[in-house]
């Protein structure tokens, strides 16, 4: 059974994330964050809930990145330290991914 769970991006631009489950292998399509919006005083970027993925780490076997855009691919270096899986992206993509790891 095939099973799609937006983790961010739906109803707002940005934190764009969505995993993909088959049975009981999982992925992330893209990592991305969000900029701040104006009545949120003191906050530097908003991440995606990425407790799903963490919780079922075992689970995912990639994160694959659609393009390199911030909201794409912004949260990448969080979702990186606890997940360990491959990450696939063009590599232009790639290279910034690199930048941020």
């Amino acid at each position: 059974m095939l099973k799609i769970t937006p983790l961010g991006g739906t109803r707002e631009i940005g934190l764009n994330m969505m995993v993909i489950e088959y049975g009981d292998t999982a992925f992330a399509i893209d990592a991305g964050l969000m900029f701040p919006e104006d009545y949120m005083l003191g906050v530097d970027i908003v991440l995606p809930d990425i407790s799903y993925i963490k919780e079922n780490r075992k689970r995912f076997a990639a994160i694959v990145l659609t393009h390199a855009h911030e909201d794409h691919i912004g949260a990448i270096p969080f979702l990186a330290r606890d997940v360990n899986v491959p990450i696939f992206g063009t590599p232009f993509t790639m290279e910034l991914v690199k930048q941020k790891t």
